[in-house]
């Protein structure tokens, strides 16, 4: 389940409709700094869409509170997602990418609630667009 609204993807097009930071994570893997995103701790009910893109991420029922400082959910939209090993920072992760645009999103862990699927989609929210549902 993909929507993308083809929001232009030109290079200097984005770098002046998003604010810096996001930015530099969505097109050049930066990290916001933890607890600092608007959708930390945020859980209404609705859908995250990349920010660069428009394509549907993440639903609402997923998210979960990890404490790790970052939005986070336990599952993607199926085919929403790509997945790159990451050796940066001396540590061996899975980056997570938005699958139609190939803009950085986050990681993902093996530590997330036992529950449901036991991964922690841990994601910067300036790489996300919340639209709510009724």
């Amino acid at each position: 389940m993909r929507t993308n609204e083809s929001k232009d993807l030109n290079e200097e097009k984005l770098k002046s409709r998003l604010t810096p930071i996001a930015y530099a994570v969505l097109r050049h893997g930066a990290t916001e700094p933890p607890f600092s995103g608007a959708f930390n701790q945020h859980f209404e009910t609705g859908d995250y869409h990349c920010m660069a893109c428009g394509n549907l991420l993440f639903q609402s029922t997923h998210k979960f509170e990890s404490g790790c400082g970052w939005p986070a959910f336990d599952t993607a939209v199926p085919g929403a997602i790509t997945y790159l090993r990451d050796h940066s920072h001396g540590m061996i992760r899975t980056e997570t990418r938005c699958g139609a645009c190939d803009s950085h999103l986050g990681h993902v862990f093996d530590d997330g609630p036992r529950h449901s699927t036991g991964k922690r989609y841990c994601i910067n929210s300036v790489c996300l667009e919340f639209r709510p549902t009724n």
